[in-house]
């Protein structure tokens, strides 16, 4: 089972030729499950650039398998910690959501397939974080 991230979502529209994006094609070819956050869906929505756009991706995210946090509470004091674990290693994490949806991938037992050098390093504190960022089906050291 995988999560795909934004930056995957995104490269995959614009139809730029990286391995995260080729992981994610594979994934479709070979019918492999997948799905998104509520967060990823509406970072996706928010960059559609025309009303047509939008209401196509709405159309075809909202197909998808949706994770959720299994405990709101407990789950986003889990990501506060990630970034906290972070931090103490003197590394930044540029968006705190990252870390929620490290968590929510963590929880579910999901591959995060993405383009964002959060995770990399979010996997190297947290390494039940299982990533894919296009380099072969299994997960990655960042």
């Amino acid at each position: 089972m995988y999560l795909i991230d934004t930056s995957v979502w995104i490269d995959s529209l614009r139809g730029t030729d990286n391995a995260p994006a080729r992981c994610f094609r594979s994934l479709i070819d070979n019918d492999a499950p997948f799905g998104i956050t509520g967060v990823i869906y509406q970072e996706v929505l928010q960059g559609a650039r025309t009303d047509k756009d939008y209401i196509q991706l709405r159309s075809h995210l909202g197909s998808l398998t949706f994770y959720a946090p299994l405990d709101p509470r407990t789950s986003f004091a889990a990501a506060a910690q990630l970034y906290r674990h972070c931090r103490q290693r003197s590394i930044t994490i540029r968006s705190t959501i990252d870390c929620v949806i490290a968590r929510i991938a963590i929880e579910h037992d999901l591959t995060l397939v993405h383009n964002d050098r959060d995770f990399g390093h979010l996997q190297r504190v947290v390494p039940e974080l299982k990533c894919n960022a296009g380099d072969g089906w299994e997960a990655h050291e960042a």
